[in-house]
């Protein structure tokens, strides 16, 4: 079974060698397997000159866009696992439910791309994500199979070109949850796998985000009104809930 490695990046030359690309080398992933996708002819020859040895896509400018461009790139069916430019690692739970449950980093991660998609034709799911928070409390050792959030830090699905609406851009992640779940029943989250990166930082998607968060929970809230609802963290940051309110009654 034949899986790439489809890794989105924009102003993050340096970073990407030092985190993501380093740990898929100490993984042992070849590099074949491995394409970084930038924005536009100029920041390819940034990353060139930087020192990145593998494949680069010139794609589109805006993260929303540029996993759309992902998908058209690669042909129906391929296995594609998307991945952070920051990602230090990838770790799972052992011990949940015990007494010092503590996060391992994940080394064999050829044999975890392959597991879950064989998870995902025995569960008839087209896409699997890990667990959102890298906190061990709250973990529990499940796999959901029905309505849950794929962060967009690291997944893998079977490309059927779901593409994404750019009104949900900073949340594309959420409507890609949404797609797979109206398409399909459900989603695979593996819940005892996390990843170690930093979120919001220089470059990516950027700091300033407030207002991009706004707008974009808005939008998914007046497109799947059944599936989501807005709430407000303290530091004003507007984020989506996803749950299902269809099948409620009203007495």
């Amino acid at each position: 079974m034949e899986y790439f490695i489809a890794i989105p990046s924009y102003k993050r030359e340096k970073e990407i060698q030092l985190k993501t690309l380093k740990y898929l080398k100490e993984c042992g992933i070849e590099d074949e397997r491995i394409v970084v996708f930038v924005a536009n002819e100029d920041q390819k020859n940034i990353y060139t000159t930087a020192g990145v040895r593998n494949k680069i896509v010139v794609g589109v400018l805006g993260i929303t866009n540029q996993r759309n461009f992902i998908m058209n790139y690669f042909p129906l069916g391929q296995y594609v696992i998307s991945m952070d430019d920051d990602i230090e690692r990838l770790e799972e739970a052992v011990g949940v439910g015990g007494v010092s449950p503590q996060f391992v980093t994940i080394i064999d991660l050829d044999k975890v791309f392959k597991e879950n998609h064989q998870l995902m034709l025995e569960e008839n799911r087209y896409i699997w994500g890990i667990y959102p928070v890298r906190n061990i409390f709250f973990i529990k050792k499940q796999i959901h199979t029905d309505l849950k959030f794929i962060i967009g830090v690291c997944y893998g699905y079977i490309n059927r070109r779901m593409l994404l609406d750019v009104g949900c851009d900073v949340k594309e992640d959420i409507q890609n949850s949404i797609l797979h779940y109206l398409r399909d029943g459900g989603v695979l989250r593996i819940n005892t796998i996390v990843a170690k990166t930093k979120f919001n930082t220089v470059g990516g998607l950027g700091i300033e985000r407030y207002e991009a968060n706004k707008k974009a929970a808005q939008y998914l809230q007046y497109k799947y009104p059944t599936l989501c609802s807005v709430y407000q963290r303290k530091n004003g940051t507007h984020e989506v809930r996803l749950s299902r309110t269809d099948f409620l009654t009203t007495i």
